[in-house]
């Protein structure tokens, strides 16, 4: 997944989605720092590149 083609809104879309997954009780794919919040946990995983979600566009 390429980053810096993101939109704001797509972006705002991985994270949610990903933040949803952790709070019903996926696994993290990082280690866990002092927070526990599943916003900052899966804003984590996106800036260190392990999202296990993607942007399919219709172009």
């Amino acid at each position: 997944m390429n980053t810096k083609n993101l939109t704001r809104f797509e972006r705002a879309r991985l994270i949610g989605a990903r933040a949803i997954q952790i709070s019903m009780g996926a696994k993290p794919l990082i280690e866990l720092d002092a927070s526990l919040d599943p916003i900052d946990i899966a804003y984590e995983e996106f800036e260190a590149g392990v999202l296990p979600l993607d942007v399919i566009r219709n172009e």
